[in-house]
């Protein structure tokens, strides 16, 4: 990995009305230009009217070069490469919610940088696989959450689930979510003239795992799949009590002659 820290940007342009973080780049005597920190390669323009209310003798009192700030998206101008933002706009509310999820945001992109490193993924493999994440999740911090409530398989088509299970380490290790669930789905066969009840009796095994730390569904979806949805506050106990439900409703279905096979689902 190189010595510089991993950003992941969004390409195109923000919203009308979006909230961005940036980064002053130049201040003239009509304004301020603003790198956009969350869009790769734009810029944007905050007139010194938008600056801040009432009206400002010298700009360079309120903003900086290399100064953060949080702007909000007045117009923009894709064919002309135009961004016009104001920084009087955003209220304090918005303002701190903003920084905050960008530090959020940091925190993960090193998270990523460290699962990377660990499992040997190079950095424009993973800039790929951050600009993948993002599009689907909006923010890598998000992914992140998912993962620790849902388990590494909502991005294992994404990352590749060496990777998705390094990430998924991370994601529990730095975010506590309030509870998580980890779901699949038996299929179950039996060509007895009972068949039907012979199933019923080898999922009712279920039963005995439920109880006020554990939340147990079976779902019927479709001969022959039945599915299972297990929720918890821990993802490794929640893992633990699948295992446990998928070996007594195995054992279960085969001792009434029938057969059981699991397949594993991600959310």
């Amino acid at each position: 990995m190189s010595e510089e820290r991993l950003v992941i940007r969004r390409s195109g342009f923000p919203s009308k009305g979006e909230i961005v973080i940036g980064t002053v780049t130049r201040v003239m005597d009509f304004g301020a230009f603003v790198s956009l920190d969350e869009y790769e390669g734009r810029e944007g323009l905050v007139h010194i009217s938008e600056v801040a209310p009432g009206w400002i003798k010298d700009i360079r009192d309120h903003v900086k070069k290399g100064q953060k700030v949080v702007c909000k998206v007045l117009d923009t101008n894709p064919k002309r490469g135009h961004i016009d933002l104001s920084i009087k706009d955003v209220n304090e509310r918005q303002r701190r919610e903003k920084l905050q999820e960008w530090k959020s945001e940091q925190r993960a992109f090193k998270w990523l940088e460290i699962a990377g490193e660990k499992v040997g993924v190079d950095r424009k493999e993973l800039e790929k696989i951050g600009k993948k994440l993002l599009r689907k999740f909006d923010s890598i911090y998000a992914a992140f959450e998912e993962v620790a409530y849902e388990g590494y398989e909502v991005i294992a088509k994404i990352a590749g689930e060496e990777l998705a299970k390094e990430i998924a380490e991370l994601a529990r290790e730095h975010i506590k979510p309030s509870t998580v669930s980890v779901r699949g789905y038996f299929e179950l066969k039996s060509f007895a003239p009972d068949g039907i009840e012979r199933i019923k009796k080898a999922l009712s095994v279920v039963k005995k795992y439920r109880s006020d730390g554990a939340e147990i569904e079976v779902e019927y979806v479709g001969a022959p799949k039945y599915r299972i949805v297990i929720r918890t506050e821990d993802y490794k106990a929640a893992e633990t009590l699948l295992k446990k439900v998928i070996d007594d409703v195995t054992k279960a279905m085969k001792k009434l002659g029938g057969e059981a096979n699991f397949v594993r689902e991600a959310i």
